[in-house]
């Protein structure tokens, strides 16, 4: 199965957290959001960290399991 989403650090996973938190299901809608903000700005890491974030929520969201179950 290809790789849904990549998480480079145990910060990211922090950072998504805090959006849940904070935003509750729109915390996906949120991480979009700062992830088009970086690439307007032309920062390609952190546009692609915080898409890597928004995939994570869209998975993590998810009421099914998704991949391999152990």
């Amino acid at each position: 199965m290809e790789e849904i989403f990549y998480i480079a650090d145990r910060n990211s996973i922090d950072q998504a957290e805090d959006l849940v938190r904070q935003y509750g299901l729109l915390a996906i809608d949120e991480a979009a959001a700062r992830s088009r903000h970086y690439r307007d700005l032309g920062n390609e890491i952190r546009f692609c960290e915080w898409r890597q974030i928004e995939r994570f929520l869209s998975v993590f969201t998810q009421d099914v399991a998704i991949g391999t179950v152990h």
